[in-house]
């Protein structure tokens, strides 16, 4: 079973296809995911990779995290589950502002 990895401090410029490039000289990269925008479609500078194995994950992460790409220092670690954040806005639906007097 293969390792996801969190990629964080991305330039702007790569795309999933440039982050697979990236980790392709250390392993199977099974998948590789830039975050965009929902609204304008631009890179949110973080994204996901996942790796063939649990060593080629820890061998890539290794070499790359702290390394300069495009001007920027890589985080690079192990992804951690999604919160459940919770659905909705939460609240009792009004419009905010005084409560009002009946």
């Amino acid at each position: 079973m293969g390792k996801k990895i969190y990629v964080g401090n991305l330039a702007f410029s790569v795309d999933s296809s440039a982050l697979e490039q990236m980790f392709a000289p250390y392993g199977t990269v099974d998948s590789a995911s830039v975050v965009t925008d929902r609204d304008s479609g631009r890179s949110r500078g973080f994204g996901f990779v996942e790796m063939g194995s649990s060593e080629e994950a820890e061998a890539a992460i290794e070499a790359l995290n702290g390394s300069q790409q495009g001007g920027r220092a890589l985080t690079v670690n192990e992804a951690k589950p999604r919160e459940d954040r919770g659905g909705g806005r939460g609240g009792f639906g009004g419009g905010g502002g005084r409560p009002r007097r009946y």
